[in-house]
């Protein structure tokens, strides 16, 4: 049967600093539990792979239908590239307090030390708390030693760069940047799919049962790019009814689409999946053969065999859009 587009069921994450953001701002009433942290909207990670939620494919997890349907699913180009690895993974991220200072490996650290995939990654910002803001990369050039020093004397955010952030805000996160999400925000992470992250500060926090989370102070020091940092936040200007890019690089480009009437995709020439990122709104979306509501929060995926889609907004609505340059 013709593939169309996928719906997933999304897994929730337990946090130490997590909240209730997206139980509330995205009405998941399916979340019991408190604290929160990560929704993974779509996952190829093993062990974590996305259960499709709608059609004839439901209860099928997405590395069964790569097998299965290969290059129609991921397109010619990212499947030789990937094989059945899907390459991205998406989460929403409800930081009720600070996440860890950290940084991840880039590939080939990662393939070297883990054979995986190193991370890249953005954050697109939903909603923040007034006077929020990110840790992104060095506020000036560090050396190795001065680094080490800092943070041996508990002083190692007087050299971080600390920006202030608001809702539509978007942050690109290299491997190799050092970084943390900061309290009381709610965002959107477009990452390669790799769950390595070397944790070098958490804030002296521990457990219910008193315990510190693992630190990764010598793995990091060989990821860690001890420049400074140029641009804190994307520029980036979205134009009404027609995707406009945030941000592209090697492992993915991700646009914005502000709608409030008809619109046509047409993806000859992509040869990669699509996806569709649900910030607020909803809407139909149209293929031959068929047709799919969603919603805000929800993440759907169009195969690369899909060629064309149309949007029919049954309120003003955003989403991101993302697929493999």
């Amino acid at each position: 049967m013709q593939l169309y587009p996928l719906k997933f069921e999304p897994q929730y994450l337990k946090k130490i600093w997590g909240g209730n953001r997206i139980k509330n701002h995205f009405k998941r009433t399916n979340i019991d539990f408190e604290k929160c942290g990560e929704s993974w909207e779509i996952s190829g990670v093993e062990g974590k792979e996305s259960v499709v939620s709608n059609g004839f494919l439901k209860g099928n997890n997405l590395n069964e239908l790569i097998e299965i349907y290969m290059d129609e699913l991921l397109g010619h180009k990212v499947f030789l590239h990937f094989g059945n690895e899907f390459p991205l993974l998406l989460k929403l991220i409800d930081a009720d307090d600070f996440l860890s200072i950290q940084v991840h490996p880039d590939d080939k650290l990662a393939y070297k030390r883990h054979q995986s995939y190193g991370k890249t990654e953005m954050w697109y910002i939903l909603d923040a708390e007034k006077d929020s803001y990110l840790i992104n990369g060095f506020n000036k050039n560090v050396s190795k030693e001065e680094y080490l020093s800092l943070l041996n004397e508990n002083k190692l955010t007087d050299i971080l760069e600390n920006v202030p952030i608001k809702a539509g805000d978007s942050a690109f996160i290299p491997a190799g940047r050092v970084h943390a999400i900061g309290k009381g925000i709610l965002l959107a992470e477009i990452q390669q799919t790799s769950d390595i992250t070397y944790r070098i500060f958490d804030w002296n926090r521990v457990d219910d049962e008193g315990n510190s989370r693992e630190l990764h102070t010598d793995a990091a020091l060989d990821a860690i790019d001890f420049s400074k940092i140029k641009d804190p936040l994307i520029k980036y200007t979205a134009t009404p009814n027609q995707s406009s890019n945030i941000a592209t690089c090697p492992y993915f480009s991700c646009n914005i689409l502000l709608f409030d009437k008809y619109v046509e995709k047409v993806f000859v020439g992509i040869d990669s999946f699509v996806l569709y990122m649900v910030i607020e709104g909803a809407f139909t979306v149209n293929y031959e053969g068929g047709s799919e509501i969603v919603k805000s929060g929800e993440t759907i995926l169009i195969p690369a065999c899909i060629e064309e889609i149309s949007f029919d907004p049954l309120m003003p609505s955003r989403v991101l859009e993302i697929y493999i340059p």
